[in-house]
């Protein structure tokens, strides 16, 4: 028989044993609901798009989607980099693909592209420079990069074309993303989100 007066005592350590270890099952649950860019790829890598129609395809598309809406900022810059949706895109349709590229921007995307526009020209030139740079050394970071002493065999390309940057520049980022085809506004993509965080940093108004 336990001793009434140490009754009190086991019932305070078991509560705190079955705490932790209800702590610690909701972390590793947690841990394993988390959306990485790894899960991102092994979707598109088990699922043949091309072999797909109807319902079965638009729910394909629509998984994807909550997919890349599910990521972190970094893993979701990761995943633009590494073109991971890339070989789906390239078996959509042009309404699939419209409807893609508007379903995965991030919120308030528009607003940043109207705010964009209404900057100074050298401003504007300062935060897209801005973003490709950060752009061009996180993707310098990724495994299979240039500066990678063992890639893995993928290099995802500069993060935008000297051609699209220059379109960029002259005929103004919100003109040139409404004009663009859905390919070039998945290209696209990755800058407008970095340009977002940019501009929400406050750092091309600091300064001259």
């Amino acid at each position: 028989m336990v001793n009434p007066r140490w009754r009190p005592v086991i019932f305070t350590v078991v509560a705190v044993v079955a705490i932790w270890v209800v702590a610690i099952a909701g972390y590793a649950l947690a841990r394993h609901a988390k959306m990485t860019a790894e899960k991102v790829k092994a979707y598109v890598e088990s699922v043949e798009l091309s072999k797909l129609s109807g319902d079965t395809r638009a729910k394909a598309i629509r998984r994807l989607e909550e997919m890349l809406n599910g990521l972190s900022p970094e893993e979701r810059q990761k995943a633009r980099l590494e073109r991971l949706a890339w070989s789906w895109l390239r078996e959509m349709s042009e309404e699939e693909k419209a409807g893609f590229i508007e379903a995965t921007m991030p919120t308030g995307f528009k607003q940043m592209l109207s705010a964009f526009e209404q900057m100074p020209d050298d401003k504007r030139r300062k935060a897209v420079d801005d973003a490709l740079r950060r752009l061009r050394d996180i993707q310098n970071r990724l495994p299979g990069s240039a500066g990678d002493p063992n890639p893995p065999g993928t290099n995802a390309g500069p993060v935008l074309s000297e051609d699209l940057q220059a379109k960029v520049r002259t005929i103004g980022l919100k003109a040139f993303y409404t004009q663009s085809s859905a390919q070039t506004k998945a290209e696209l993509a990755p800058v407008l989100e970095e340009l977002q965080r940019v501009m929400e940093s406050g750092r091309p108004f600091r300064g001259r």
